[in-house]
């Protein structure tokens, strides 16, 4: 199962994944009848597993990542927060999940503690992500982060970083792509991508990126396009307001805006032929999609059938 993902995210194939929030409570149960009557699980690589995104509640991302692979056979990216770990915290989850073959990790730095819904709750933050990713490389060679030796050793696990999907100066994400690929990123998942110029600059930088670091595993790294699709107005112009890293063009805003004065059926339907159009556009480019959707399992499934 993890051979055949990495075969496939390295090869030249069409490879989507699709993103799992675990429920703010005590079952997977919910997300798992979801995710069948969806029939999404058919049509892709694998899932990802989030981690208390914006610092809410939410169950644990690798009990929930063990849940989801057990029951659809799928390989499952499992993220991994900096925010509520630290070192010794991280290599125990790592062993841990290892042992249940979860061994697609994603680096994270986390979104700041101050977004928490959990009454004076503290971030722990021993470092960035880079810290977490050089926990992996040193695992991956049979040694903990003080340099001991373990036993058994653990199988090898894949790490994953993400990246900002805009920036003015393009040349601040091509820094933080090479720093990432260095601590030995295997791939990046961008922030969602609304434009095929943005798309096409990506790829750009990330292949100079690749050239740039002195990691030998970064020259067959790949680059992942994040998709966020635009089914509401409320939702693309929050993303454009407010969530840095991520530009919309003003053309999508304009149709989603002008589409909700119709109602909520034609707004939905006009952000579906956007996204659709947006996710045929950039998989031409690069064949690697992961799909956000806030558990909109339905959703995705329609949008791999539409390409």
């Amino acid at each position: 199962m993890f051979k055949t993902f990495c075969q496939k995210l390295h090869s030249n194939d069409p490879f989507i994944t699709v993103e799992i929030t675990p429920p703010h409570g005590a079952s997977m149960l919910p997300i798992i009848e979801k995710i069948k009557n969806s029939g999404v699980s058919e049509k892709i690589a694998g899932f990802s597993v989030t981690d208390n995104p914006l610092a809410k509640l939410k169950m644990s991302a690798i009990l929930s990542a063990i849940k989801v692979q057990q029951e659809f056979k799928k390989p499952v990216i499992t993220t991994m927060s900096m925010r509520d770990r630290n070192k010794l915290s991280l290599q125990s989850s790592l062993l841990g999940a290892n042992d249940f073959d979860i061994r697609l990790i994603l680096a994270l730095t986390g979104d700041p503690a101050k977004f928490s819904d959990q009454p004076e709750v503290k971030g722990v933050l021993e470092r960035d992500s880079s810290l977490l990713l050089s926990i992996i490389y040193r695992l991956n060679n049979g040694f903990d982060y003080s340099g001991k030796e373990l036993n058994p050793k653990p199988k090898p696990i894949y790490p994953f970083a993400v990246s900002n999907s805009y920036a003015k100066d393009y040349n601040t994400i091509k820094k933080r792509m090479v720093k990432k690929l260095n601590y030995g990123a295997r791939a990046i998942i961008t922030q969602p991508v609304y434009d095929v110029q943005n798309a096409k600059i990506l790829l750009e930088i990330f292949q100079e990126a690749k050239e740039e670091s002195i990691r030998e595993t970064s020259k067959e790294a790949e680059l992942i396009y994040g998709q966020f699709p635009a089914v509401r107005a409320k939702t693309v112009n929050f993303i454009a307001d407010n969530v840095p890293g991520i530009q919309v063009p003003k053309k999508i805003i304009d149709e989603m805006n002008l589409a909700t004065m119709d109602g909520k059926e034609k707004e939905e339907e006009v952000g579906f032929n956007i996204s659709a159009r947006i996710l045929k556009s950039v998989i031409k480019i690069n064949p690697k999609v992961h799909l956000m959707t806030h558990n909109r399992f339905d959703l995705c499934s329609k949008l791999i059938e539409s390409l």
